[in-house]
């Protein structure tokens, strides 16, 4: 009866493995090179993590993992550091069409933390739709993996740093106690 259960299961993984399509996970497709620059038009380099988002009906976004890292040499800081070949897509199909939504941002947070916190990096591009995933359909013959054709390069935005309140405090005394001293 275990073995029935476990072949079963192994059955179900499967089938929905193969339900999953798939696409080219990088920004250097054949269309051209999707550069991702930091405010200073360097690349987008160390410290800065790209993720991929599917868009969904009414542009609803759904974040999909793995991410990744840009490279940190300066001549190639524009690049991720591995493109995912069979970056897999829960929930839509061999052959079906999908959007996505490549976004970057400062490494150790998210993509919605970065907008909010001070000092953080973030951007993301053009919404780029792939025709059909690829992967291996239950039946027919198998869908060579697409890339993000299309997807354009941008430049992260850099949210400002705010001074701690208790530093403009400080600045506040320190301006007072300039003036009380020059009027004595």
């Amino acid at each position: 009866m275990k073995k029935l259960l476990v072949t079963i299961v192994a059955v179900l993984v499967s089938a929905t493995a193969f339900g999953q399509g798939s696409v080219i996970f990088n920004n250097r497709p054949s269309t051209g090179d999707a550069k991702v620059s930091r405010p200073d038009t360097t690349g987008a380099g160390a410290g800065v993590t790209a993720q991929l988002f599917l868009v969904g009906s009414g542009g609803t976004l759904t974040a999909l993992t793995p991410t990744t890292d840009f490279r940190t040499s300066s001549a190639a800081a524009s690049y991720f550091v591995n493109a995912i070949s069979d970056f897999q897509v829960p929930g839509v199909a061999v052959g079906a069409p999908a959007t996505f939504r490549l976004r970057a941002y400062s490494s150790g947070s998210s993509y919605d933390t970065a907008v909010t916190t001070p000092g953080a990096m973030w951007g993301q591009s053009n919404d780029v739709t792939v025709p059909a995933l690829g992967g291996t359909p239950a039946s027919g013959a198998p869908i060579p993996t697409p890339e993000l054709a299309g997807l354009q390069g941008f430049t992260l935005t850099l949210n400002p740093t705010v001074p701690e309140p208790s530093t403009i405090a400080l600045g506040v005394l320190g301006a007072a106690a300039l003036f009380i001293r020059r009027r004595k």
